[in-house]
């Protein structure tokens, strides 16, 4: 009994480690797994499009439709097997509340999403409902961030850099607030078709603040336009505050990467290590 225990948790160990992305080791049987769910991904994205085309969405329909059935199967296991074998994370250890943490979890909501239009269109009748469930497929596309690194890059500059962008979005909300509901005051007369209340009037404050201007609203009297170029002005450096801070993070990160590659040496064993497996270094005996 003790052993076919010992048996069944390191096959779920192992199943974990292949699912788990170490693309910093590109070989092996995890690397292979990962690279073939990144190419069903990506052929799931061209489906995707391509079944919008109605010309080619008509002609192939029962391709899309058993392709779609072969890739939600695919994705089905790997996200019980994920649900299965995320206890072998620390933070997700608890046989039950770690597996439910898990599943809500920001990855675990994005894989259950990906499969799970497919299995509720067929207790749907409403053809209506059931299109615009199909719209969730679109979060197919998001696995694929798992897989590459450019998309790793981007997720922990957002998670390094989320409080001040938090701090940077509240700002640009409160401006767009103040300026929308001073144009509604100073035209709601003049205009009172368009500028007809301050909800009405955030679509003119979103316009002026990003100097899009569409021009289906704009001030026609003369407070309003100082208030409209005003607004344009300060809407070029404000909007400007998030590019910053993505910017800065982008450069932190890639100096991070930099220096995790470099080799220093160690004055006590003198032998040369990289400074990103630093954790990992021991001391070992001079030659």
């Amino acid at each position: 009994m003790h052993q076919a225990k010992q048996v069944f948790l390191t096959i779920r160990k192992h199943i974990h480690e292949i699912l788990e992305i170490k693309f910093q080791r590109k070989r092996g049987l995890s690397f292979i797994v990962n690279i073939a769910l990144s190419v069903l991904i990506f052929l799931n994205t061209v489906a995707i499009i391509l079944n919008t085309v109605p010309s080619i969405g008509n002609q192939f329909r029962m391709f899309f439709l058993d392709f779609e059935l072969f890739s939600v199967s695919i994705f089905s296991i790997e996200y019980i097997l994920r649900v299965w074998s995320s206890v072998e994370k620390t933070e997700y250890k608890h046989p039950f509340w770690g597996r439910i943490k898990f599943i809500f979890s920001p990855w675990g909501i994005i894989d259950f999403l990906a499969i799970f239009p497919f299995y509720f269109s067929f207790f749907r009748t409403d053809l209506g409902f059931v299109k615009i469930l199909r719209l969730l497929r679109i979060f197919r596309l998001f696995r694929v961030s798992r897989y590459f690194h450019a998309l790793r890059v981007i997720q922990n500059v957002l998670r390094d850099k989320k409080e001040e962008l938090l701090l940077s979005v509240s700002f640009i909300i409160f401006l767009l607030l103040i300026s929308s509901s001073l144009a509604f005051y100073i035209e709601q007369e003049a205009q009172p078709e368009a500028f007809s209340s301050i909800p009405a009037s955030l679509w003119w404050g979103v316009n002026a603040m990003t100097t899009v201007g569409y021009g289906d609203m704009h001030p026609i009297t003369p407070l309003g336009k100082v208030l409209g170029g005003l607004m344009a002005i300060l809407g070029v450096s404000i909007f400007a505050l998030p590019t910053g801070i993505l910017a800065s993070g982008f450069a932190e990160q890639i100096r991070g990467k930099r220096r995790g590659n470099e080799k220093v040496h160690c004055p006590i064993c003198e032998h040369d290590f990289y400074l990103a497996e630093r954790h990992k270094h021991k001391h070992k005996p001079k030659s």
